[in-house]
């Protein structure tokens, strides 16, 4: 272990093999570190908080911290953060509430840059980009392999599924669908079509994307067909293909309703 001599950790603390602690940092009673973690200058990180291997947290991060809920009276929730996460300075993470399971979990291998803010009880996923400033309210669930562009704020228990692009300084209020590029804000948001950048980059066939588009095109380009005959029509015509039918049940689950074009069209 590598701890410098300036942090204050409580004696209650578990601390593993291969930790770093810099300058300053203060590591409050029922954390647990895993091997490998590294915690940066001036980082506070508090509550019942795990954080998995590998996983390296910058200066001034505020890690487990009590949630923003005024029905939030000091009872015993955690936060989970999983392994080999690059969590960037001034992040701030907050654990659950009694009324969200008491539970905010980040899965592993995310990145998650500077000022970004996770509040209390989101479920975020793994590989998961989250650049400057983005923002989750609470209850948000973020799916794997998403991308947050800076400055983008995601409304409250709104979903976003996986394999998403969200462009930077979009403000989400609705669920945003699987496998889609999206930018705007509110009364705005657009669609412009399918993620196939970041769906070849990880190895998705040809043949499924396409796939993929001639959904796209029937769901969200076909003039004056309504979302549930929409989604019915997709299951028709492309019965055979999981990414397909994972987009249809997504929207036929949501309980906000999701973003399909301009909304004020």
């Amino acid at each position: 272990m590598s701890i410098h001599s300036s942090a204050v950790i409580d004696p209650g603390v578990d601390l593993a093999p291969g930790i770093t602690v810099g300058p300053f940092a203060v590591i409050d009673r029922n954390v647990t570190l895993s091997p490998g973690v590294q915690i940066g200058s001036h980082t506070v990180i508090t509550g019942h908080t795990t954080i998995g291997r590998n996983t390296k947290i910058g200066p001034f991060a505020h890690i487990g911290g009590p949630p923003q809920d005024l029905k939030y009276h000091n009872e015993d929730t955690r936060l989970v953060i999983g392994e080999n996460n690059d969590i960037r300075e001034y992040v701030s993470i907050h654990r659950g509430t009694p009324t969200g399971h008491g539970l905010t979990t980040v899965g592993d291998n995310n990145l998650i840059m500077a000022y970004c803010h996770i509040a209390h009880d989101c479920v975020v996923g793994n590989h998961v980009i989250m650049a400057n400033a983005a923002t989750l309210g609470g209850h948000v669930e973020v799916a794997d392999r998403v991308t947050l562009g800076g400055l983008v704020a995601v409304h409250q228990f709104s979903r976003i599924g996986v394999f998403s692009y969200i462009g930077g300084l979009s403000g989400i209020s609705r669920d945003v669908p699987p496998y889609v590029i999206l930018a705007g804000t509110r009364n705005q948001m657009r669609i412009s079509g399918i993620n196939k950048i970041g769906l070849k980059r990880n190895g998705m066939d040809v043949t499924t994307i396409n796939k993929l588009e001639q959904a796209f095109k029937i769901i969200f380009r076909t003039p004056g067909l309504l979302l549930k005959d929409a989604l019915a029509k997709t299951m028709a015509e492309i019965p055979d293909c999981d990414p397909v039918t994972h987009l249809v049940q997504f929207i036929q689950a949501s309980q906000r309703g999701v973003v399909r074009a301009w909304e004020d069209e």
